[in-house]
């Protein structure tokens, strides 16, 4: 009976005092037999009239600051470099001699001067071509035809030449100057033949020898020969040269893996070699004047000189 009295009735309806008293006094009214129907009645109002405590929480007057989330530290962008002014450039790498001018693109710019008349019909080499404009140095640049039309699409100062190369390795690559007068190097698949319409100057040639910092593979590592190139670093860092007689399989594995142009190489592409590999540079340039063109050479069809911007 204590227990079915008392059921229910949380701990929180009974004062302190009745907590201990109502269960001793049942128990006595129990056993004296004193139960009767005006005990439950008497019990219920006395516990009706019991008042429930409460707990109550106050929000302190002063609630403490909010903490905001820590963020993480972002590393401030590194400081940048001073543009270097052109200067020639002569290292050896696995027996390759690269020889030519590293320069920034924030303060020069490469341009394609083609001739449209074919192979000599404006410049003998690369020295006269770059007097034409008074430029810092110039080096052959795209492949051609026996009968002197390009071999790939040519942009000189918006002019179009040549034809989009969608099958020859010797037109896997493009150097090019966007509108914006942005320069760099891409596979002819990224840009497509339709990009080509907005470009300022572009040059097709190939096979691209290092792209993304790594060497390409499944070049053909038995003909050597002598060999143009343009590299660069990805940003402002650039370089135009030749080396010495070497295949494609070495010359990019040499350019990949050290940093010719003291600085490393994150693309690189060839350009014509052999009997056309030729280098000027002007003695506005420390060290110059230079030129680097075997007596056999046979003319060319276009060059890439470098200017001031």
């Amino acid at each position: 009976m204590e227990r079915h009295l008392t059921e229910g009735l949380g701990q929180d309806a009974f004062p302190s005092w009745l907590g201990l008293a109502v269960p001793v006094c049942l128990r006595d009214i129990l056993s004296l037999n004193l139960f009767s129907p005006f005990i439950i009645p008497l019990f219920a109002s006395l516990t009706a009239c019991t008042p429930v405590k409460e707990t109550v929480r106050h929000a302190p007057s002063n609630p403490p600051p909010r903490i905001a989330a820590a963020t993480p530290a972002t590393r401030p962008d590194p400081p940048s470099q001073p543009a270097q002014s052109p200067r020639i450039t002569r290292g050896e790498v696995s027996g390759i001699i690269f020889e030519g001018v590293a320069f920034d693109s924030r303060t020069h710019k490469l341009a394609v001067i083609d001739q449209a008349d074919g192979p000599g019909s404006m410049h003998e080499d690369a020295a006269a071509a770059g007097n034409s404009r008074g430029a810092l140095a110039a080096v052959n640049a795209g492949f051609f035809t026996p009968e002197g039309a390009p071999l790939g699409l040519v942009v000189a100062s918006g002019t179009r030449a040549g034809a989009w190369n969608s099958s020859s390795s010797l037109g896997s690559g493009l150097w090019l100057e966007s509108a914006d007068g942005r320069s760099s190097i891409v596979r002819r698949e990224k840009l497509g033949p339709s990009g080509e319409s907005s470009m300022r100057e572009l040059l097709q040639a190939g096979p691209m020898l290092v792209e993304n910092g790594h060497a390409v593979s499944g070049l053909d590592a038995n003909k050597s020969s002598v060999r143009t190139l343009i590299l660069w670093d990805g940003g402002n860092c650039w370089w135009i040269g030749r080396t010495n007689s070497c295949s494609l399989a070495q010359l990019a594995a040499a350019a990949a893996s050290s940093q010719p142009a003291a600085w490393p190489v994150r693309h690189a592409l060839n350009f014509d070699g052999g009997r056309s590999s030729d280098l000027w540079v002007s003695d506005r340039i420390p060290g110059g004047p230079l030129t680097r063109r075997a007596p056999w050479n046979k003319p060319v069809r276009n060059f890439l000189i470098l200017t001031p911007r």
